[in-house]
């Protein structure tokens, strides 16, 4: 009884043994997964980078109408004017600088989504891959036992 025990447990080990061990999946996966992260750092990289111009501009034309109200002016009235004008031309930047802002985000996600999806499509045909060597490279281990036998 003792020796079927031992003659099952080196079949096992034998036939674990004959499985062969692909660390190209693993690999692939790697450099899958590297690629993606640097076209996602790339698409995340531009958009901080028109963000930032979109800011500077932003900014520099508030300082430069700002300008007109901090200078000084000759009737009291002027100053209201000033500072009315100011606000409205404020309004106007903010609905611009808001709608550029808009047209970041909204190209930030449409190619956040198509590499998704490319990802998602090379993912199914890299696995159905897998599956079918891994299923093929078993079948042969199957018959390469039964054979022996």
């Amino acid at each position: 009884m003792a020796t079927a025990s031992t003659d099952f447990t080196k079949y096992v080990s034998d036939m674990m043994a004959s499985f062969p061990v692909d660390t190209s999946a693993m690999t692939e996966a790697f450099k899958t997964s590297a690629a993606m992260g640097d076209k996602l750092s790339k698409v995340a990289l531009d958009a901080a980078e028109q963000s930032t111009e979109i800011s500077s501009k932003w900014t520099k034309d508030t300082l430069s109408k700002l300008g007109d109200v901090t200078t000084a002016k000759d009737e009291p009235t002027d100053y209201t004017k000033a500072m009315t004008d100011f606000a409205s031309a404020q309004a106007e930047m903010a609905a611009e600088t808001m709608a550029a802002f808009a047209e970041v985000a909204k190209k930030v996600q449409m190619e956040t989504v198509e590499l998704m999806m490319a990802a998602g499509k090379e993912a199914t045909e890299e696995a159905t891959a897998a599956v079918k060597k891994a299923t093929a490279d078993a079948t042969n281990v199957v018959k390469q036992a039964t054979a022996a036998e």
